[in-house]
């Protein structure tokens, strides 16, 4: 089957669309060697073949949306690997085309979602779990814009900005997104009522609230536990459609590049989120396709 016939807007005014897992933790399972400052774009550049049946699992998982292999990748930082920026452009491309060549094999629709991390992702030293990196939003925006437009030449259906940490990154990239007219999705990473740089979530939110191209808005890779409160901070600020693709409740420790599990297993309250306003739910990292299969049970049964 083709891929998604109509826009993602309009499938979330009309129902709960299920979002795929983790890439990073599929790619391992699949026995690909992240380790390095590129992370899952290293398998991107390396073993694409990997990276396509990686989105394969999600979308015989359930999975309605894929989002690309292109949450890590910056300039300057492939750059120091030996990429120039020609090449670079290609891999963004590469990441569309595989999670669209994935969909389209998939046995219902699929769309995809070019995903564009943090500045502090591409630095690979835990700075999107922190935010305050000391450049105006001018500066993020520059960084940000030539990877936008990249990733939009390849044709995704919608944009992934996602695992936000910072109000200030966030109108960086919606200053770019307004440049563009393409529909987006925003995501914080939150932690306890505040994005990771300590900032209150009802202005966060406000910020996507201004802008007609976003979808939806909402938090991804945190805590479950973070997940409702974060939810109904939006729900007061917005009325968006809102998202939800939490981690399993692990801490990622950026010195020794290894989650940190929590002591008991994370509750995923997805009625209460569902109750909430939640209308794209999935996982991020440790939440894999057996999981993604269960949550499509929860939340499309």
């Amino acid at each position: 089957m083709p891929r998604a016939s109509g826009p993602l807007a309009e499938a979330l005014a009309r129902r709960t669309v299920l979002l795929d897992g983790g890439l990073s933790n599929q790619l391992a399972a699949q026995g690909c060697d992240l380790s390095g400052g590129l992370w899952t774009a290293r398998v991107l550049a390396e073993r694409p073949d990997q990276v396509e049946a990686a989105h394969t699992a999600y979308a015989r998982a359930g999975a309605e949306v894929l989002i690309t292999a292109s949450y890590q990748i910056g300039y300057e930082a492939f750059a120091a690997h030996g990429h120039d920026r020609a090449a670079t452009d290609a891999l963004l491309r590469r990441s569309v085309a595989l999670a669209a060549r994935a969909a389209g094999a998939a046995d219902h629709e699929v769309w995809v979602a070019a995903s564009v991390g943090p500045y502090g992702a591409v630095l690979a030293d835990g700075s999107e779990y922190r935010g305050r990196y000391g450049l105006s939003v001018r500066e993020l925006a520059a960084f940000h814009r030539s990877r936008i437009e990249a990733l939009l030449a390849a044709g995704p259906d919608v944009l992934a900005l996602e695992t936000i940490p910072d109000p200030d990154e966030a109108e960086a990239l919606l200053t770019v997104l307004a440049e563009t007219g393409a529909p987006a999705w925003l995501s914080y990473t939150a932690a306890e009522g505040r994005t990771r740089s300590g900032a209150p979530l009802p202005g966060a939110f406000a910020l996507a609230a201004r802008s007609p191209q976003v979808i939806a808005v909402g938090v991804n890779c945190c805590d479950p536990a973070d997940v409702l409160p974060a939810l109904e901070a939006a729900a007061g600020a917005t009325a968006k459609p809102l998202l939800a693709y939490p981690n399993d409740g692990s801490v990622w420790e950026a010195a020794t590049g290894t989650w940190h599990a929590p002591a008991t297993e994370a509750r995923w309250p997805t009625a209460a989120w569902r109750r909430a306003g939640a209308r794209l739910i999935g996982g991020c990292c440790r939440i894999g396709p057996d999981r993604i299969t269960e949550l499509g049970a929860e939340v499309l049964g």
